[in-house]
């Protein structure tokens, strides 16, 4: 197969620290790098142009999704490599993205059966991760009748990989917790993937079969308990926008189930069920303070339903 250009593309806002190392880990794989930055006040647009890119300067949207979109769209290569600022690509990534965008596609599917074959117990941790994202989301790819990349059913074209994610938290990666592998769908062929751009949860809806890499792309956003609690705010602000979309209610029975009932099954689900007391006290305050995100939204959302 010819080669295949790789776009690397992101939307930035104020990352002038983690911008430079994300970019020097993608220099020597990417043919074209597409920053669109939200009109940041440090140098986040300075160090982006030193490594080369071209830098868009456009508006903060609070769904940041939508300049994500953006970047995308200005995207020339055959595959978009879709980065934050904070996520560090290892060189094992690097090298297994660009082995497998110059496959054909049946390549791509022997590929998958391979690496699913030397890695079962990987293998059994994203296929359940893909059905409860597919649980919540809907089917990815389209009408896929319930295929698997790789599976003796399969037919559709690969236009995408998820990507598996290692979450570092205050200082360390978390493993426990329901964290991991925190499956991302990051490498797509260009013009068969766009953001719906509607919810900061949502993922990347996809015209085609998904498959997975098997190499980890390192998340680093919460490197101290400060940084930690800004990203909560700004999510909490954003879970409180889809209350009022949604016109929950502000009644008693509501305000209890979002103050004590669902804040406990959180905290039970990721500190027991999924193991997050085996990560220490890291894994006591992601349990904890992934819990109390839902009380939070729901005070601020309450708050601006009395105003």
């Amino acid at each position: 197969m010819a080669k295949q250009r790789l776009s690397v593309v992101l939307a930035t806002r104020n990352e002038e620290g983690n911008i430079g190392l994300c970019l020097e880990l993608v220099k020597d794989i990417a043919d074209e790098i597409v920053v669109v930055d939200e009109e940041s006040i440090d140098k986040t647009a300075e160090i982006a142009r030193g490594y080369g890119a071209r830098v868009y300067v456009v508006a903060h949207e609070p769904i940041f999704h939508k300049n994500k979109q953006k970047a995308m769209e200005l995207a020339t290569g055959d595959w978009i490599l879709q980065l934050d600022a904070d996520e560090r690509v290892t060189p094992e990534l690097a090298k297994e993205i660009k082995k497998v965008i110059c496959m054909t596609n049946g390549d791509m599917v022997k590929y998958q059966q391979l690496q699913n074959s030397k890695h079962p117990k990987l293998h059994r941790l994203f296929e359940r991760h893909q059905e409860l994202i597919e649980k919540r989301d809907g089917e990815l790819g389209g009408d896929t009748g319930g295929r698997r990349p790789g599976g003796p059913l399969a037919r559709r074209e690969i236009v995408a990989f998820f990507v598996p994610r290692r979450n570092y938290f205050l200082g360390k990666p978390l493993i426990h917790a329901g964290v991991y592998p925190d499956g991302v769908i990051r490498l797509i062929k260009k013009g068969k993937g766009h953001f719906p751009s509607k919810s900061v949860h949502e993922l990347m809806r996809v015209d085609g079969e998904v498959a997975w890499l098997f190499n980890d792309l390192e998340h680093h956003d919460s490197p101290t308990f400060g940084r930690y609690l800004e990203r909560m705010n700004r999510y909490t602000d954003l879970t409180k926008d889809e209350f009022k979309k949604n016109n929950i209610s502000t009644n008693y029975p509501t305000l209890f189930y979002y103050s004590f009932i669902k804040p406990k099954l959180v905290f039970l689900s990721l500190f027991i069920r999924h193991k997050g007391f085996m990560d220490g006290m890291r894994g006591f305050i992601w349990s904890l303070f992934s819990a109390l995100h839902f009380p939070l939204a729901y005070f601020k959302y309450w708050q601006t339903t009395k105003l």
